[in-house]
């Protein structure tokens, strides 16, 4: 065989075996084309289940101060967590509306792992708008909150269930705290930059710890986490007190394959339940919340104070891609 046939063959055999490897490497996944997701062992968040609690809370009635429907829910959300083994703690107040009106609020606390140095916090806020100010019918009567409020609440007595009912724990405690009268303030507050009508309850807390010197290591803040088509941006404040955490936990939703709910954009940021734990009690806090992108910006959703935030809004497949987020952020601690 000449010289020029045996180069020409070494050249076949040379080509032939780069696309072995690169065939190889497609199929088994090698670093060559792709990194395997950082993912620990977590038990299953069950949707269905969260979705039961939402529903539950909504059978109540609306979940407004001073109302039967508010005692009711209070009461099933404590024995709830409590049936699930966790420490439970009430804190009563009472706070002026914007209209001078007095109202009566319950701050909710249960902890999982109680003993456990450390914590990590949960919370959202379960009581519901009584006021339909952006529908265009009976504006002045209580909407059912299924998402905003509900679907919070939901998810953290779903997180609670599993905690308590699962094998191998996480290392680490969890508090779950509900925060109530988020939802009362002036419709037009924000607008005139006076945001402190809002977020009533968790203003009380921040500044009346409970448990007293409470220090979590980061807490995070669910808002509106069951509607269909939510998606999660980066909220402008989160981004301010905490981003290092915002973008840990956005990429550990990516890992799950949560990507398109978890949005990889930065946008503007809210006066929410999470404002006084950063500002007053200076606990490192985040927001979980729903913005949908809007002619180049953010909006909260046409459902949002209306009366279409009832169950047809909810989507147990957004539930599951917030809750088994969570349990593999509490699982890799």
């Amino acid at each position: 065989m000449n010289r020029s046939r045996i180069a020409l063959l070494l050249l076949v055999l040379l080509i032939l075996s780069g696309v072995y490897y690169g065939y190889q490497s497609f199929q088994t996944g090698t670093e060559e084309t792709t990194s395997a997701p950082n993912l620990v062992p977590s038990p299953d968040f069950a949707a269905d289940s969260a979705y039961a609690f939402i529903a539950k809370q909504v059978a109540f009635g609306p979940r407004v101060p001073n109302s039967p429907a508010q005692k009711a829910c209070g009461d099933w959300i404590v024995a709830k967590m409590k049936s699930y083994g966790l420490q439970v703690s009430t804190q009563p107040f009472e706070a002026n509306r914007y209209d001078g009106k007095k109202l009566q609020g319950l701050n909710i606390i249960a902890s999982f792992n109680p003993a456990a140095t450390k914590r990590i916090l949960i919370a959202a806020h379960w009581d519901a708008r009584s006021i339909a100010d952006k529908d265009s019918v009976r504006k002045n009567e209580p909407i059912d909150a299924a998402n905003d409020g509900a679907s919070g609440v939901g998810v953290m007595i779903e997180l609670a269930r599993v905690l308590s009912e699962t094998k191998d724990k996480p290392a680490v405690g969890v508090d779950f705290v509900f925060f109530d009268l988020e939802d009362h303030g002036e419709p037009h507050d924000m607008e005139a930059g006076n945001p402190l009508s809002w977020a009533l309850g968790s203003q009380y807390w921040a500044g009346h710890l409970m448990p007293e010197n409470y220090r979590p290591y980061y807490g995070i803040l669910l808002d509106m986490v069951g509607a269909k088509g939510a998606v999660f941006p980066h909220e402008g404040s989160s981004m301010q007190y905490a981003p290092g955490l915002v973008r840990s936990i956005w990429a550990t939703a990516a890992d799950l394959g949560y990507g398109a709910q978890f949005m990889d954009a930065d946008a503007f940021g809210i006066s929410d339940d999470h404002t006084a734990v950063n500002e007053i009690a200076k606990i490192q806090m985040i927001d979980i919340i729903d913005l949908r992108p809007v002619n180049g910006g953010f909006d909260f959703g046409s459902y949002h104070h209306t009366h279409q935030d009832n169950l047809s809004n909810i989507d147990k497949s957004t539930l599951k891609a917030v809750g088994q987020t969570l349990l593999q952020v509490l699982y890799r601690e």
